[in-house]
């Protein structure tokens, strides 16, 4: 995460203001979120050992499909002892969409039903006025959420878990169809026990957050962050108005001038 000084500090408050939180009421929580799931992995993170000169043999080439041979866009929620189902979303979703094909016809009744809280990200769709307007007629309590903060949120996990479930089917899905069966099926396989952990674990969330950046304060890394914006550099600090930067021609990707 690119994490500014202002972003960690309205974390650091987040975490303080929620981290003596009972586990009652982080049960009370609907925790949601969109992710996408592909064909194929694209992410480029498989390692390789290998020796020197051999970057390209064979032996240490995966063969790629262009934007991972095609996915979907998938939103869920889940809070402790239940669950909603699984949501395709099709093409982009804008505020408008986000209210009538999710807010209204899904979480509105679920949080009803359940008495909950939402929690969403801070995504735009999420937080244009049109969904606060509308969330705010129909009294739903809406948890503030930290910006950038994916790694608090239980369902980030759950994403994770679901996602080695499809990847371990026998045979792993081959088309868009199969991959839809198999997140629809996978997601209610994912134990209630699983999901209701790591709702558990939202006070020691907090702790870890709270510890975290309040360490990043009291000693920040001295490690000065450059950006290239354009050519001349552009040389910004995230600690200091001016400094002097002694870089190591080596170590860098520079133009020739």
């Amino acid at each position: 995460l690119d994490l500014t000084a202002v972003r960690r500090r309205n974390r650091l408050e987040w975490a303080n203001a929620h981290i003596r939180w009972h586990l009652a009421l982080w049960r009370g929580v609907l925790f949601t979120d969109d992710s996408r799931f592909s064909l194929y992995r694209a992410d480029g993170r498989q390692r390789v050992w290998r020796c020197v000169g051999e970057r390209f043999a064979d032996v240490n080439v995966v063969d790629r499909v262009v934007h991972g041979g095609g996915g979907v866009m998938v939103w869920a929620s889940v809070c402790y002892g239940q669950r909603t189902q699984v949501h395709f979303n099709d093409g982009i979703l804008n505020a408008q969409r986000y209210r009538d094909e999710i807010l209204r016809p899904i979480v509105v009744p679920f949080i009803h039903d359940h008495h909950l809280m939402l929690q969403h990200d801070n995504a735009r769709p999420h937080v244009a006025r049109i969904c606060a307007e509308f969330l705010e007629t129909e009294n739903i309590p809406v948890l503030a959420w930290p910006a950038y903060s994916p790694d608090m949120s239980p369902i980030e996990h759950v994403w994770d878990a679901l996602d080695r479930r499809i990847r371990q089917r026998a045979p792993v899905p081959a088309d868009i169809q199969q991959l839809h069966t198999a997140i629809e099926e996978q997601w209610t396989n994912i134990p209630q026990a699983t999901i209701n952990n790591l709702i558990n674990s939202m006070r020691m969330r907090c702790v870890a957050l709270h510890e975290a950046d309040t360490d990043w304060f009291s000693d920040p890394p001295n490690t000065v962050k450059l950006h290239i914006l354009e050519w001349p550099f552009i040389v910004t600090s995230l600690r200091h108005t001016c400094a002097i930067i002694m870089l190591s021609i080596q170590h860098l990707d520079m133009p020739h001038l």
